[in-house]
């Protein structure tokens, strides 16, 4: 039986707008909620692998958050995946990267795994740092920025995306790849998957469930410090020209992107 675990994160839905608490951390049960779509492209690419084989590999899903955090578990499992795991716990709240890599680790660390998908990185935070802190954790390989994704026997073969080209990577399992959401289009749910998915218990582990220091979980166990947090940029006012012509226009917005050495 081979094992995949899929690290998924319910983030906030910016669209319907973003809350902070006082402390500057996001008040995240205030907010509406989407999959991480990032991770929801490593999820569609766990399953694809499982139905080549969907009797010898079973895909679960694993999150840290708020107790609702179980709607984005669901979710994935009335996608297609077998099991969900959520990690809940108030101490565990305000974790930054290493907070939340070292949590997850620990969950894992009591799991089954022989690959392990997480996103790139999260719209909440954009630091693409806890999924290779996850692998650097359990001291397994990690490929990041995964375009496509191969299993060979015991081995994976990637295709990692950069701007100006990609490289083929091959490594034994276990491994954990970070995935670019442009490694899968993610299938929709299903009425029966759905039913399914309902019909299922989800895990739930708090803090006694973790293989984890005290030290490294939580708002106390986060090195980060936040300075100031603002959902909104201040902008300058800029400058107003009225050119004579379009041509004038065109001429004058050309100069100043060649003086700010754009062009």
């Amino acid at each position: 039986m081979m094992n995949i675990v899929v690290c998924i994160k319910q983030v906030p839905d910016t669209a319907g707008g973003v809350k902070f608490k006082p402390d500057g951390t996001l008040d995240r049960g205030a907010m509406l909620a989407i999959m991480n779509p990032d991770d929801k492209a490593g999820l569609e690419a766990a399953l694809e692998i499982k139905d080549k084989d969907p009797e010898n590999i079973k895909v679960t899903v694993l999150t840290m958050g708020l107790p609702k955090a179980d709607e984005v578990l669901r979710e994935a499992m009335a996608m297609g995946a077998d099991d969900g795991v959520l990690v809940t716990d108030r101490v565990l709240g305000g974790a930054d990267t290493w907070a939340t890599s070292s949590t997850i680790a620990g969950a894992l660390k009591n799991m089954k795994y022989d690959l392990i998908f997480t996103g790139r990185q999260a719209i909440d935070g954009d630091t693409a740092q806890v999924g290779p802190q996850i692998a650097e954790h359990l001291g397994i390989p990690v490929i990041s920025y995964a375009r496509e994704v191969k299993v060979e026997g015991n081995e994976v073969v990637v295709k990692r995306q950069f701007d100006d080209g990609y490289m083929i990577v091959r490594a034994k399992m276990p491994c954990l790849i970070t995935a670019l959401s442009e490694l899968d289009t993610p299938r929709y749910m299903t009425p029966g998957g759905i039913f399914d998915a309902y019909a299922k218990d989800v895990t739930v582990w708090g803090r006694k469930n973790l293989d984890v220091d005290d030290s490294d979980i939580g708002k106390a166990g986060s090195p980060t410090m936040i300075a100031k947090a603002s959902d909104k940029v201040a902008k300058g006012k800029g400058v107003k020209v009225t050119p004579d012509t379009p041509a004038d226009a065109a001429d004058y917005i050309v100069n100043v992107l060649a003086e700010k050495h754009v062009i």
